[in-house]
């Protein structure tokens, strides 16, 4: 356990250093060398910060394959602290022997795919896009035409509803002529009356 244990810290330990020498300290000297703008100090940062670009990316294979090799995180510190030590100026001498003339050689590869990557990424970018605005847009017609079909489904529900309850209640008379039947009954009553108003009328006349 104590083993396991002193092992983590040593990972700590070695962890720590290399933020603060590999990263804090560098970082520092960078605003200061942009802050009094010396062009010197800011070219002697500018070549260090690409040759330990270029380690961390290195750094992230070779923890794989090579994490196994004895002091192999004792031998990245001291790798470090060569790339910042103004006596051996490690940097400097890594830039100026390899760096620069490799990636002047290449630099117009180098843009060529640069350029062809941006253009991939804003094509596919676009595409991707469209079809995710023509995917809103289908779900958003599909979401309305279900709702507006709920919708009318849901009033004519209402509607039939409305109209068998008024059924129930009983509809109020017809307000058009009457049957014929009626008219022919009411004639048949009012004859006698007249018929006989006109006999008195003969009869009065008579005794006069």
């Amino acid at each position: 356990m104590q083993k396991v244990l002193s092992k983590g810290q040593a990972e700590e330990v070695r962890s720590g250093s290399r933020l603060i020498f590999g990263t804090l300290y560098p970082a520092y000297y960078s605003y200061k060398a942009v802050k009094s703008k010396d062009i010197k100090e800011y070219v002697k940062w500018m070549m260090y910060w690409i040759i330990f670009a270029l380690f961390t990316t290195a750094e992230t294979f070779t923890d794989i394959f090579l994490c196994w090799f004895p002091f192999y995180y004792e031998l990245k510190i001291a790798f470090v602290a060569w790339l910042l030590s103004p006596y051996t100026k490690g940097s400097s001498l890594l830039y100026r022997k390899f760096v620069h003339p490799t990636l002047s050689s290449k630099e117009k590869e180098i843009d060529d795919c640069l350029v062809q990557a941006k253009d991939r990424s804003y094509d596919a970018l676009v595409h991707f896009g469209k079809r995710g605005l023509n995917v809103a847009a289908t779900a958003a017609v599909m979401a309305a035409s279900k709702g507006q079909g709920a919708l009318s489904e849901r009033l004519r529900s209402f509607s039939m509803q409305d109209l068998t309850t008024i059924r129930g209640d009983g509809a109020p008379a017809p307000s058009g002529p009457p049957p014929p039947g009626s008219g022919r009954a009411s004639g048949k009553h009012g004859q006698p009356k007249m018929s006989r108003s006109a006999s008195e009328s003969a009869s009065s006349s008579g005794t006069a």
